[in-house]
């Protein structure tokens, strides 16, 4: 069995939270990695000598940060984690789609990983008013919407759902299932809205169960929200893409002068 230590009776710490505290420790470190089954409960009740009702709050506390998940009828088991995507500043570079990738092709490039991406969809239909307001677009103004899912190394990481101004997408690939080489902003490149420059809002929340499901994570693994303008050298706002992202997959990375 892994090595644990003992609960300390004189610590004002309850038990559960010294073991889960222990657990928690041997994740961190490694000894436990990503898919190994934790020790069960009736070794934990032998080792540490509690309730069963302890150890299994010390447990409960591990889902509820996200770090092991129940399979019902094998036990409990360290939560395979997706590899960590630094998100540089310099993704959405033209270099990038020169050389044909979009940015999450060249994320993995810098990154190693397998990358994916699945649930394509591509629909047309009003913008919701937030959209519009950032498209600058009026009320009722129609969009292309293209919703897909990201993953990395067949883990899911990411939704995304890019909203485009039907004039500026209309016959182009960005109304097809595959936009070809580049994705979306080389397509809108070469129909002459040059990109100049993009903002993000970034945000933090815990996931909907539509999310969880769709992201495949636990009710205790938090997500990052970002809400991403693209604008051309008119500053004419182009695409609005809203992601979100599994927050112990990414770290995001912004350089920018100091002026």
């Amino acid at each position: 069995m892994l090595q644990l230590g003992a609960i300390d009776r004189s610590d004002d710490r309850p038990p559960y939270r010294q073991i889960a505290g222990m657990l928690r420790a041997a994740i961190e470190a490694g000894v436990l990695g990503p898919g190994e089954r934790l020790p069960s409960e009736a070794e934990l009740i032998d080792h540490f000598h509690v309730a069963r009702m302890t150890v299994r709050q010390a447990i409960q506390e591990l889902k509820g940060e996200g770090l092991v998940v129940s399979e019902h009828g094998r036990g409990v088991f360290v939560r395979p984690m997706p590899p960590v995507r630094r998100l540089a500043s310099d993704r959405f570079a033209r270099k990038h789609r020169d050389a044909g990738k979009a940015a999450f092709l060249a994320e993995a490039d810098k990154v190693g990983y397998a990358p994916g991406v699945d649930r394509i969809m591509v629909t047309r239909g009003v913008a919701p008013a937030a959209i519009a307001e950032h498209l600058r677009l009026p009320p009722e103004a129609e969009v292309v919407i293209r919703s897909r899912r990201y993953t990395a190394n067949g883990r899911p990481v990411e939704t995304a759902v890019s909203f485009i101004p039907a004039d500026m997408a209309a016959g182009t690939p960005i109304t097809e299932m595959d936009t070809g080489p580049g994705g979306i902003y080389a397509r809108l490149e070469e129909v002459g809205h040059v990109l100049a420059r993009f903002t993000e809002e970034v945000g933090a929340r815990m996931p909907t169960p539509e999310e969880r499901r769709e992201l495949e994570i636990g009710t205790g693994v938090p997500v990052l929200t970002v809400l991403r303008t693209a604008y051309d050298t008119a500053d004419v706002a182009v695409e609005v893409c809203d992601t979100v992202k599994v927050a112990p997959a990414y770290l995001l990375e912004y350089e920018f002068p100091a002026r």
